[in-house]
């Protein structure tokens, strides 16, 4: 494939969205309270984005956060959630549609979405549109990452050295043995495992790749099996005491960086779009993908 592709200039944009997003999230707005018991539900990329945003949520001690799959959201009244958030970037996935009908009047909801008309502005009693985020590409990229810089400046934090790392991680080299590699796990810990899982997945799409997310700590339960020469193990955040080494023995590639885990994820969207490249795929039409899951509501007798 040649030529410039919507997801190499959407994933090159992001500096800047997560900038004009840490600004909207830093300001009063809709998004949940401290204290409120909270559900954060998505499908696909915006469900790992809501296992960062819980983790991170928890772990400022600002409520209960709980994350779902839409599909596989456990939202009765047992539970005693406050408010409901959803992500979605194109406004249209069924499967949140269906958690925000279901709890329509009796849970407060407040969605995170790319494209304001569309079917969740109206089921969401709130909502943050994010239209600058929004993409053409069916491989999410930007939006992703720029929902949860906007929670992440929600929860008090200050992005700035993200947005750094972002960029210097836009200009650093692509390694070749990255775009030849056989495998690839990805690690994380805390909310750096929903990166890992997002970082799984991009590569799945956009390249065909064969790879896997776990834990960090649950790595070496198993997992640490398939590493190999040839293969790439790449963790988010941290190392765990020894892994490195470990990893090492195998002759597999460890890869750990100092910057921002969310700027590392950046740096492996550009890793997944190389990859797609070098075998002649289109990142922005992965098979057998589109870009939002509309499933065929059952017919009534």
């Amino acid at each position: 494939m040649s030529g410039t592709s919507y997801m190499e200039q959407e994933l090159r944009s992001q500096p800047e969205t997560w900038r004009e997003a840490a600004r909207i999230g830093a300001a009063d707005g809709p998004l949940p309270k401290a204290g409120q018991r909270v559900a954060v539900v998505g499908c696909g990329t915006s469900w790992f984005m809501a296992q960062s945003y819980a983790a991170l949520r928890e772990g400022a001690g600002l409520g209960v956060t709980d994350p779902f799959p839409a599909s596989e959201a456990f939202l009765g009244d047992g539970r005693g959630y406050d408010a409901v958030l959803a992500i979605t970037r194109s406004g249209t996935t069924t499967e949140v549609l269906r958690v925000l009908e279901a709890v329509k009047g009796r849970i407060p909801t407040v969605t995170v979405l790319g494209d304001p008309e569309t079917p969740a502005v109206e089921l969401s009693d709130e909502t943050v549109v994010l239209p600058f985020a929004d993409e053409r590409s069916v491989v999410q990229t930007r939006f992703a990452t720029t929902a949860l810089t906007l929670l992440r400046a929600h929860l008090g934090e200050d992005v700035a050295r993200a947005v750094g790392d972002a960029e210097e991680a836009l200009a650093t080299p692509i390694e070749q043995e990255w775009v030849d590699a056989e495998q690839f796990a990805f690690l994380g810990s805390g909310w750096t495992y929903g990166l890992a899982n997002e970082a799984a997945l991009k590569m799945r799409e956009a390249s065909q790749s064969w790879t896997e997310s776990y834990p960090a700590m649950e790595y070496r339960h198993g997992p640490i099996s398939i590493a190999a020469p040839g293969r790439v193990t790449w963790l988010f955040g941290r190392a765990p005491e020894g892994l490195e080494a470990e990893v090492t023995r195998t002759g597999a590639r460890f890869v750990s960086h100092a910057r921002d885990p969310l700027a590392d994820l950046v740096l492996v969207q550009r890793v997944a779009l190389e990859r797609a490249r070098a075998r002649g795929l289109d990142p922005d039409n992965p098979r057998s993908l589109t870009r939002s899951v509309m499933l065929q509501e059952p017919a009534t007798s």
